[in-house]
């Protein structure tokens, strides 16, 4: 947590300015009860009217003072805290933009969601508050015991009895609750998740009617939740009331023995009167730190999970020195393996080919073959186990990643439109394009057609995840956004399978024209649609089980013939 908050020396300035107004405010707060004393002990005893009208202007003045430094030192205190907050957030998405697949899979999704939103969210709360109440209790902790005891030192044993006590009390809550918002940070993530696949899987979850199920995995969940925050609320509970108890059974002790010095001559009444205010702003001191040990373990935890996120090594960095990566002619895959983490056998082992500029590359093969794994290692978003990926006969491992994929145009398997407008988004990977490059890129991918018929062709608008298109038409627009991007390699993983085959035959017609100086590599479930590769890679297992046209596949390789003979009829085949 003190290194996360280590952040906060960019404000030192108006830090500097909120302490030393907190001082000034203190300091004027403490003075207030001496003059009360003295205009019942001075004034109102010896019936000194002139002097309890200056005394009273005087006490309305630090009054009026003290409520103006209140809102300035409250105002900088939510500026700072706010800055530090979008600060932190800043920091933690710029950290998690450079992870690589394999990190997201280990911290997950909802969980990154919870700790860039809750996590920070407390950290700023606990910046607020430090800013404050822990500025200004230790102040008026120390300051109010002196003012105390210099009215009376004996009356002011009763403390030697009641701040042990509440820092017993303070001890013991945070010492209960800090697990306790652990696990309920913990139990944020799962319900965050549950709703995410809820709300993203909702046309799932209704086509087989299981919305009754998915209520109960969200009631488990929510249950899970509401039953740790509620214990974690009991335990905080408990604090104010015991504290006030204290308060209270401190007053009555106060008035109790001060009554007796007065009987004895030993204190005047105004003074046990001012006594009493400093006695309580001793206690609301410690309640003031009472609420921060309250707040500060919920704090600890989610800067703990800030911090697992921010100290995460990355595992695909950049080289100190990157080579240049010029235009892409040749690429070549010298037997690349790659196992996920915990996995038990390799996704793709011992895979070699090359890939020349102006051929067109195919993959196939069945669901799991690896054919979006060997897609993963031409763009980096995995390293390579054993073995290496050249292009120009340069490992990409010593290239920068933003200069590798700046050269790589790339349709994903799930076509993902961002919310804005076709141009926007054909733009993304080019922001300087024109509107006649938007067309022709929409021409090839066969998308100029339905876009003309919008109202507001290429300024209208899309929605988030590009759910006002249907399926084809967001890989149209998927399609034609990577040609904006007039990249060298372009990659389209099974990014024609919502297509039909006349518009798939033309799209493939159009982009072997277009593509002709660059290298394209398909990763297809159709033989229709690989049959006129330059190079088909056949995929089972993990294992590059054979590579060559069509013709020379269909004659020699059994898994090829596997693929033909349960896609295409007798006639076809032959």
């Amino acid at each position: 947590m003190f290194k996360l908050l280590g952040g906060l020396k960019k404000y030192k300035v108006p830090i500097s300015v909120i302490i030393i107004l907190t001082f000034i405010e203190v300091i004027a707060e403490l003075y207030l009860p001496t003059i009360m004393a003295n205009i019942v002990d001075k004034g109102i005893v010896k019936a000194d009217t002139a002097y309890i009208w200056q005394s009273g202007i005087q006490m309305m003045g630090l009054t009026i003072a003290t409520i103006i430094l209140m809102i300035i030192i409250v105002f900088y205190s939510a500026k700072v805290s706010m800055s530090y907050g979008r600060d932190l957030r800043a920091q933690i998405f710029e950290r998690v933009t450079s992870f690589s697949l394999q990190e997201f899979n280990k911290v997950g999704t909802a969980s990154l969601i919870t700790r860039t939103s809750n996590d920070v969210v407390q950290m700023q709360t606990l910046t607020m508050m430090i800013l404050r109440m822990m500025l200004t209790a230790p102040i008026m902790l120390i300051g109010s015991i002196v003012m105390a005891v210099s009215r009376n030192a004996k009356l002011s044993l009763v403390f030697c009895v009641v701040l042990p006590i509440l820092m017993l009390v303070m001890i013991f809550i945070g010492m209960k609750v800090t697990p306790i918002f652990k696990k309920l940070q913990t139990k944020t993530d799962g319900l965050n998740r549950v709703i995410r696949e809820g709300l993203n899987g909702i046309r799932v979850i209704r086509a087989f009617n299981k919305s009754a199920d998915e209520r109960q995995r969200f009631d488990e969940v929510n249950q899970g939740y509401s039953e740790t925050a509620i214990y974690a609320n009991k335990v905080m509970a408990f604090a104010m009331p015991v504290i006030m108890l204290i308060m209270n059974i401190t007053s009555i002790a106060i008035v109790w023995f001060g009554g007796k010095l007065i009987g004895q001559g030993e204190l005047e009444v105004g003074n046990l009167m001012a006594f009493i205010q400093y006695g309580m702003q001793v206690l609301f001191s410690f309640m003031m730190l009472a609420m921060m040990f309250v707040l500060i373990p919920r704090a600890a935890a989610s800067a703990q999970r800030i911090n697992d996120v921010l100290a995460l090594k990355t595992e695909i960095v950049d080289p100190v020195k990157p080579q240049v990566l010029d235009n892409i002619q040749h690429i070549a895959f010298n037997k690349v393996s790659f196992q996920f983490e915990h996995a038990e056998k390799p996704a793709i082992e011992q895979v070699s080919f090359t890939a020349d500029r102006g051929e067109q590359i195919a993959i196939i093969g069945s669901t799991g073959a690896g054919k979006s794994t060997v897609i993963n290692m031409l763009t980096r978003f995995y390293e390579v186990t054993t073995g290496e990926v050249l292009m120009n006969g340069e490992d990409i491992r010593q290239v920068a990643q933003a200069d590798l994929r700046k050269r790589i145009g790339l349709v994903p398997q799930k076509a993902l439109l961002f919310s804005g407008t076709i141009a926007s988004n054909l733009r993304y990977g080019n922001g300087e394009a024109t509107d006649a490059q938007l067309w022709r890129a929409l021409e090839i991918a066969q998308a100029a057609e339905f876009v003309r018929e919008l109202d507001n062709q290429l300024e209208a608008v899309v929605e988030q995840g590009g759910d006002n298109f249907s399926g084809g038409q967001k890989q149209r627009l998927a399609i034609a956004r990577a040609l904006v991007k007039q990249a060298d390699l372009y990659i389209f993983d099974d990014s024609f399978s919502a297509l039909d085959f006349k518009t798939d035959a033309k799209l493939r017609q159009a982009l072997a024209v277009y593509e002709q100086d660059s290298i394209m590599i398909t990763i297809a479930q159709r033989i229709t649609s690989v049959m006129d590769a330059t190079k088909i890679l056949v995929m089972d297992e993990g294992q590059l089980v054979g590579i060559g046209t069509h013709e020379t596949l269909k004659a020699t390789n059994k898994v090829y013939q596997e693929i033909m003979r349960s896609q295409l009829s007798e006639e076809e085949w032959a």
